[in-house]
This record gives structure tokens, C-alpha cells and sequence, in this order.
């Protein structure tokens, strides 16, 4: 069975910085797609980055130039590293991957357990 586990949230003053990680365990035959989405209270889940297989990436609009997504394949994980920080950053962050767990599978989406992330002075 695949889990994705996710740390690194927490509460940071505006500004900084935290590094959200996600890791897929269990029985992995193939990762393609990965990415990050948040969700606030009250608002819709938006996706915030997503990074292909290849390592080609893109970013909402509001992050871009202080959110940066990485994968390590060997290890199955994915990284949102998250700089200058502001209050409306603040909110669940979930990861989410692609992936199929054998040859004979087609591609199913998986979710982490979400992290939260709360910038606040």
C-alpha cells in the first residue's frame, strides 16, 4: 500500500522560510507527475507548484520567485522549499503524486496527509 508522508510545516514569522518534504512509501513501480497544493480555511485547494518527471516545473503566480519544487527520484520525494514567507502563505500544504504501483497499472493520484503552515509574527 502507498503512503505519502509529509513533514516540515510549522509556524514561521513573516519572512522566513520553511521546507516542506514528502515521501512515498511502499510499493512504487513508477513516479511521473508531482506538485503542491495548500488549502486555507474557507478557500479552495489551489495547486501552488508541480514538477514533471523530467524535472520541468511551474508555480502560481503568487509564489513565483519564493517557492521553489524539487524531486529526488531515488528516493521518491518530492520538496517545496518556501522563502519570504508572507501571512497569506499560511495554510494546509498538501503533496501530491502520480505514480503506479506495478508495470500492469495505469497511473493513479495520491495524496499526502497535509502539513500546516502558518505565518504569523
Amino acid at each position: 500500500q502507498v503512503q505519502l508522508v509529509e513533514s516540515g510545516g510549522g509556524l514561521v514569522q513573516p519572512g522566513g522560510s520553511l521546507r516542506l518534504s514528502c515521501a512515498a512509501t511502499g510499493s512504487i513501480f513508477s513516479i511521473d507527475g508531482m506538485g503542491w497544493y495548500r488549502q486555507a480555511p474557507g478557500k479552495e485547494r489551489e495547486r501552488v507548484a508541480r514538477i514533471t518527471r523530467d524535472g520541468s516545473t511551474n508555480y502560481v503566480d503568487s509564489v513565483k520567485g519564493r517557492f521553489t519544487i524539487s524531486r529526488d527520484n531515488a528516493k521518491n520525494t518530492v520538496y517545496l522549499q518556501m522563502n519570504s514567507l508572507k501571512p497569506e502563505d499560511t495554510a494546509v500544504y498538501y503533496c501530491q503524486m502520480i505514480l503506479k504501483t506495478d508495470s500492469r497499472r495505469f497511473y493513479s493520484n495520491y495524496w499526502g496527509q497535509g502539513t500546516q503552515v502558518t505565518v504569523s509574527s
